[in-house]
């Protein structure tokens, strides 16, 4: 697999069971300024989209999982392909996410921007992020702390923030840093995959950064009416979701490089979280199993 029309960026695209007028959507913005990869996870109607998928010159093709072995999996799947070709920016993209314009250029102008500020290095550059169902905007979070704290300008800069924690979509990894850093956790699967990278990059000195010059439309978890998930104060997903979102969140609680601030905060909104679901959500029992089981098997993870 060669680069059509070689530029220093490659976007990874995972998708699975994808909604086609978004992802084309999606897919049309990045031609326009970098090279792509598709990682489909075991869609069973992907082939039936594979020509207007590499349609795209700068498509570098698709690679179709037989089945899904997780979002971690797909991202280390693509990465690794796209570090063949030596990118220096590698983009990771959902499938439902939207652009703003000249997303791309305006990503690696904001790294190129504040590089020379970072003591070690900066790992991964995110966008701004905006709910396109409320319009409200995601903060870039700090964890070192047990007080809230959010937006910290970086290097003086009013543009740009210190950030703990990058969700994956639309996020900019610096290629060279990842020997260093090391790849997603598979066995994370789906849930609190770029919450782990993340932790782990800040644990070794990197520095992740946040910039209001690129703009990203993205829903995090599933639309919904409660107020708590309008006003962004917790995600909403399927049942099935919370077992690995309880499970990998445990397991982190474990680990060393987990900022404190981030784990006394967590405790207290996962505790309130799944509360909220036992008591109020009709899927109750479907909560509780899928909750228990994830907290029992977090011991399953090395």
């Amino acid at each position: 697999m060669s680069p059509a029309g070689k530029t220093d960026s490659c976007a990874i695209v995972v998708t699975y069971h994808p909604d086609i007028t978004p992802l084309l959507t999606m897919l049309g913005q990045l031609n326009r300024e970098s090279n792509f990869l598709v990682v489909d996870n075991g869609s069973p109607s992907i082939g039936r989209l594979e020509e207007s998928i590499t349609v795209y010159d700068n498509c570098l093709g698709i690679i179709k999982r037989e089945q899904n072995e997780g979002l971690a999996r797909a991202l280390n799947i693509g990465i690794a392909r796209a570090t063949q070709h030596d990118y220096d920016y590698i983009f990771l993209f959902d499938q439902d996410s939207s652009l703003c314009e000249s997303y791309v250029e305006r990503m690696v102008a904001a790294y190129r921007d504040v590089r020379d500020h970072s003591r070690k290095g900066i790992a991964a550059m995110g966008p701004r992020i905006i709910n396109p169902q409320t319009s409200r905007q995601t903060p870039f979070k700090l964890f070192n702390r047990l007080w809230f704290r959010t937006n910290r300008h970086f290097a003086r800069s009013e543009s740009h923030f210190v950030a703990d924690f990058l969700i994956t979509s639309g996020t900019m990894l610096i290629a060279k840093h990842l020997p260093s850093i090391g790849l997603m956790r598979e066995d994370y699967f789906i849930d609190n995959v770029d919450l782990e990278w993340c932790f782990r990059a800040r644990s070794m000195g990197f520095d992740l950064v946040g910039t209001n010059n690129a703009i990203l439309y993205h829903l995090i978890g599933e639309r919904s009416l409660n107020p708590l998930v309008r006003a962004g104060i917790m995600a909403q997903h399927k049942p099935s979701r919370t077992y690995y979102s309880s499970r990998n969140r445990i397991h982190l609680y474990t680990r060393r490089y987990s900022p404190i601030g981030w784990k006394v905060r967590d405790i207290v909104r996962f505790t309130l979280k799944a509360a909220w679901l036992l008591i109020s959500s009709p899927q109750r029992a479907e909560y509780w199993k899928h909750i228990s089981a994830g907290i029992r098997d977090y011991r399953q993870l090395q």
